[in-house]
């Protein structure tokens, strides 16, 4: 009951309270069984919440699992000489070496601060955070072809703040050209920040950029809480009274590689989980090919755009209907319907999503910054005489499954199955889906007004990223569910994805009507788009000049004569020319006898001169019926 209003943040919790109907979801419920499993010195599947989804049952259902060993505590642990990477960091490591130019890993704040600042408390509030997440101050050096941690000494990480004057027309952009660029994660520490002072005394803009081998979504609100609680002591000439943390992100890399264990042990949970996903995902489609505007480039630009769109508050209401009656929750259905919209768009039934998950479990990581995300890649078969009861339990099923091996990170699975690797495209998997259930703190720092800087620059990693936020009343009845689609713009265009969205919600709105059709048959045109199909698309009429082919060409001739007709390799005739060797061969032609209804046999190759025997044979009354001399004769004399 505790761990249930903890994570729900409510204060008391009944016996017979059920965690989904608190609110719970699927993200906290990974969080549930990773704290009871804490609790209660064992490994505790996130299965056993979705069955048995109340206090007491839960706990009944727990009790022969207390002091069954299998988990290990997360403590300050002792530091060999060389500090290994984080599973997850390695593979950021890997990209920022590969491409050390590329920016696609950069989480980027930027705040118009207005009012009084106290630059000096700021900066050393920033210091103050710096100093209690060591993380950000780690640099990531390669020893023999191999990243480690090296963390700094505070005063190794200073940030500078002094104000750069900017105008307010130019703020905007020079703080999105700071956040853009680059980092060397070997070199450089992982975070920058600049102040802009666009009015002295009245109006700054601060911007704060961090790599993501230190720093996650997730990391975004201890983060922002931690510089408000240092601003709010250093402008007051006092310290933070923070707890201090219980962990660093270094006790955390220690940790999870002791708990993974070595891919040699059989018996370790990381081979256990490894063999799931191989099994899961054996034979995955390279790419899901979805029509796109423009062809896929080379290489993806990650640029972007976003395409917002919304479910009202009655089908919302809906959604969770059909969630509760198959067990499931309303990302098990969006995962469902998502699906489905890529099957019919895509023409497959293989479709194969990613989803983000929050790795931090623990309670020890809730106040640290760090990278902590994992990814599960999540397969789904869709077919398409299939009701959309029985998908949502597939996607139920296949949900359960990826949520109860979500220790492994994502990066050793990509390394174990090894997909055809490209730039052009992500591994595994190329459209995602997530809920977003982050914390988004306001920044208030003493009597400043925080807003907010707008970026026109959207970073798209993948195709396609479907993220939803859904909300509730004070009642906690539905209120609707807001919906962000950002996609590549080297692949789509707004109108293009707009109709992806609209399709999304068609199918939503058809499936909470009747959950048992098949989701072959769902409609996902619009009247107009039904209209342009069946209608504008076949208004084929056009004038057709009357004539026969000799005649029309006679009349080109007559227009265009000193015009080029035909070009070869070997010479090039105009109209009039190729006229001219038409009459003769027709007049020949005509000499033996070709007249109506004739069939002369052209056999000839490619060439003016077969062009030309065509238009004789036209022009003297008969058909020709070309032959290729290359065939077998056995051929050749078939056709005569």
């Amino acid at each position: 009951a505790s761990v249930f209003g903890e994570l729900l943040g409510l204060e008391r919790v009944g016996l017979d309270d059920d965690f989904f109907a608190l609110g719970g979801n699927s993200l906290i419920a990974m969080q549930v069984a990773a704290r009871l499993g804490s609790a209660l010195d064992a490994r505790v599947a996130v299965r056993e919440l979705f069955e048995a989804s109340t206090v007491e049952a839960l706990a009944a259902r727990l009790a022969s699992s207390v002091g069954a060993g299998g988990h290990v505590a997360l403590a300050v642990r002792e530091r060999p000489e060389l500090i290994p990477l984080s599973p997850a960091q390695s593979r950021m490591w890997f990209l920022n070496r590969f491409d050390s130019s590329s920016s696609a890993y950069n989480i980027p704040v930027a705040v118009r601060l207005s009012g009084a600042l106290d630059v000096a408390a700021l900066q050393a509030a920033v210091a103050d955070v710096v100093a209690r997440h060591e993380v950000l101050r780690t640099v990531y050096v390669e020893i023999d072809g191999i990243g480690h941690q090296v963390v700094l000494p505070a005063d190794q990480a200073v940030i500078d703040l002094t104000p750069v004057p900017v105008d307010a027309e130019s703020v905007a952009g020079a703080a999105m050209e700071f956040v853009s660029a680059p980092f060397d994660v070997t070199e450089q520490v992982p975070l920058r920040a600049r102040l802009y002072e666009v009015e002295a005394g009245a109006e700054y803009v601060l911007a704060m950029v961090v790599h993501h081998i230190s720093a996650d979504g997730w990391s975004v609100a201890p983060l922002t809480r931690d510089v408000m609680i240092a601003y709010a002591a250093r402008s007051v000439a006092q310290e933070p009274s923070w707890a201090p943390l219980p962990v660093q992100y270094v006790d955390y890399t220690l940790w999870q590689r002791e708990v993974l264990g070595s891919e040699q042990d059989p018996r370790s949970l990381v081979s256990t989980q490894l063999d799931y996903w191989t099994a899961a995902l054996r034979g995955v489609p390279d790419v899901l090919e979805l029509p796109t505007d423009r062809p896929r480039p080379a290489v993806m630009s990650n640029l972007g755009a976003l395409q917002e769109f919304t479910i009202d508050a009655e089908l919302h209401a809906a959604l969770d209907a059909v969630a509760r009656a198959s067990g499931a929750t309303l990302f098990m259905v969006m995962h469902a319907a998502v699906a489905v919209l890529l099957s019919r768009l895509s023409g497959t039934s293989d479709i194969v999503i990613g989803t983000p998950v929050a790795g931090r479990g623990d309670a020890a990581l809730d106040d640290l910054v760090g990278m902590f995300v994992n990814t599960l890649v999540l397969r789904l078969e869709v077919d398409g005489g299939a009701s959309f009861g029985e998908i949502v339990a597939r996607a139920r099923e296949t949900d359960l499954g990826a949520f109860g091996h979500a220790d492994v990170p994502f990066e050793q699975v990509v390394e174990v199955l090894n997909p055809a690797r490209s730039q052009a495209y992500s591994p595994l998997f190329q459209v995602s889906v997530s809920f977003q259930n982050l914390d988004t703190p306001e920044v208030e720092l003493g009597e400043l007004k925080a807003a907010a800087l707008d970026s026109d620059v959207v970073l798209a990693k993948f195709d396609l990223d479907f993220g939803f936020a859904d909300s509730y009343d004070a009642d906690g009845v539905p209120a609707g569910v807001t919906g962000v689609l950002t996609y590549a713009t080297a692949l789509f265009d707004a109108a293009g994805v707009a109709r992806v969205t609209d399709g999304l919600v068609r199918i939503l709105r058809a499936v909470t009507t009747d959950t048992q059709s098949p989701v072959g048959d769902i409609d996902l045109l619009g009247a107009g788009e039904r209209e342009l199909v069946l209608r504008e698309w076949n208004a084929t009429d056009a004038a057709a000049p009357v004539g026969t082919l000799d005649s029309l060409f006679a009349d080109q001739v007559a227009r265009t004569p000193g015009a080029v007709a035909m070009v070869d390799e070997s010479m090039a005739l105009t109209y009039r020319q190729f006229n001219a060797r038409v009459d003769a061969v027709a007049r020949h032609l005509i000499g033996l006898g070709v007249g109506v209804e004739s069939r002369v046999v052209l056999a000839m190759r490619r060439s003016i001169d077969q062009v030309v025997a065509m238009y004789a044979v036209v022009r003297a009354g008969g058909a020709y019926v070309p032959v290729d001399p290359d065939q077998p004769a056995e051929r050749i004399g078939y056709v005569i």
